[in-house]
């Protein structure tokens, strides 16, 4: 979408900002680039770092990469190497940091119940439950 008619600052601009990365292999170069320097430099993996190493504003402009499907193994591997740094903080004596960080990443820590009573259940006909319920009584006494 071009700019507003008379502001001479959008003449010629159809909106947005030109791709950083055109080549996924350059992309590629500059996440290892990042991860290589965090480990030389003892500072830790964040997906924020990641972007701004990428020279991305914002977390989420990193995240469109995605998007595109010659960028998108690319991006979601980087992402993993993110997680995985986290996932190993979580052995370390403070892991609170590594656990909300992981919660944004859609892990849970939280069990599940199935309470629809379904669990297990197996339709039979009334004539065997007929059947079943009058050898619970014998066994019963009843």
């Amino acid at each position: 979408m071009a700019g507003s008619k008379g502001n001479k600052n959008a003449i010629g601009n159809n909106g947005g900002h030109p791709p950083f990365y055109n080549d996924p292999k350059k992309l590629q170069l500059a996440c290892d680039k990042f991860f290589e320097d965090c480990k030389g430099n003892n500072d830790p993996v964040t997906i924020t770092g990641l972007a701004l190493s990428l020279g991305f504003c914002t977390r989420k402009s990193l995240l469109d990469y995605a998007e595109k499907i010659e960028f998108v193994n690319i991006i979601k591997r980087a992402k993993l190497k993110v997680e995985n740094e986290y996932e190993k903080k979580l052995y370390s004596g403070q892991p609170t940091g590594s656990i909300f960080a992981l919660k944004n990443m859609d892990w849970h820590d939280k069990s599940e119940i199935d309470h629809s009573g379904n669990i297990g259940k197996k339709d039979i006909s009334d004539e065997e439950f007929a059947e079943r319920l009058a050898k619970a009584n014998k066994i019963l006494g009843g």
